[in-house]
């Protein structure tokens, strides 16, 4: 059943995580109170200081882990399980290393239903596909290429091509980018944002760089200290499609400075209370 116009395609209602009922006897949450309503189509980006509990929210995201409190609605149905409609990245391309580009990408399609059953029978079609990504990610012609035939952008590129090819309703970047150098980073910025502007698919990355964050994102959520909440909201208004020349704009860079104040009040007053 298709979504209303006003209601979101992320919706997570005061949301509490322990890792076990031991530790939510004792009212020690990884995150807590997490309220946020994302549109369709709406990319986010969320930042914060490290073990703030950015990972622990893509958990429960992608349905990996139950709330121990609250109610988390995706694409307007309760999350009760792995969400088959969230493709992900991460920081490592975890491409196998004895499968071609090629069968890295069309992975997903082997183990996932309904593709699983028709794999067979359709494996042509699919092999097109995956075939037009790598295209559309540089990476035409480099289909029957192994991992260890690439550089570490280009399996990034067929890492994100594998997360893109059973064409999710939302992909999660947790760090995608991170180990990366910082030419072939911003090369992928661009490329994620080509592939963000013709597919519209809803986007949640988790990222250290604010820089990324506010050329990327449609809305910046700053995490507070363990136990994470959202503490800052922050629209980006920069106007779409963004070049990278905006990041030399005072605008873009008056943002980056107001987040980096965020976290740098969020650390002080942590390690305020450690000492």
């Amino acid at each position: 059943m298709p979504l209303s116009a006003n209601q979101p395609f992320v919706d997570f209602s005061d949301v509490w995580l322990a890792y076990n009922a031991e530790l939510a006897a004792q009212n020690h949450f990884a995150v807590e109170a997490i309220d946020l309503k994302v549109k369709l189509g709406e990319f986010i980006a969320i930042v914060g200081p490290s073990g703030c509990g950015k990972s622990t929210f893509m958990k429960l995201t992608t349905g990996l882990r139950m709330p121990t409190r609250g109610r988390i609605l995706i694409d307007g149905e309760p999350v009760t399980g792995p969400l088959k409609i969230s493709g992900m990245a991460f920081q490592a391309p975890s491409l196998l290393p004895w499968r071609t580009t090629l069968d890295n990408v069309l992975l997903p399609l082997e183990i996932v239903e309904p593709y699983r059953s028709q794999f067979k029978d359709r494996k042509r079609e699919f092999a097109e596909r995956a075939s037009k990504l790598l295209e559309s990610v540089g990476l035409g012609g480099m289909e029957s290429k192994f991992p260890w035939q690439l550089s570490g952008g280009m399996q990034q590129r067929a890492s994100i091509c594998r997360a893109l090819i059973h064409e999710p309703k939302m992909l999660l970047l947790d760090e995608p980018f991170g180990a990366l150098d910082a030419f072939t980073r911003e090369e992928l910025w661009c490329t994620l944002r080509d592939l963000w502007q013709v597919q519209r698919f809803n986007v949640i990355l988790v990222t250290h760089d604010l820089r990324e964050s506010v050329f990327l994102a449609d809305t910046v959520y700053v995490m507070s200290k363990g136990p994470g909440r959202f503490v800052v909201k922050k629209e980006i208004d920069l106007p779409r499609p963004r070049d990278l020349e905006v990041t030399y704009t005072p605008e873009f860079t008056d943002i980056v400075h107001e987040l980096r104040g965020h976290i740098g009040a969020i650390r002080k007053t942590s390690l305020e209370a450690a000492a």
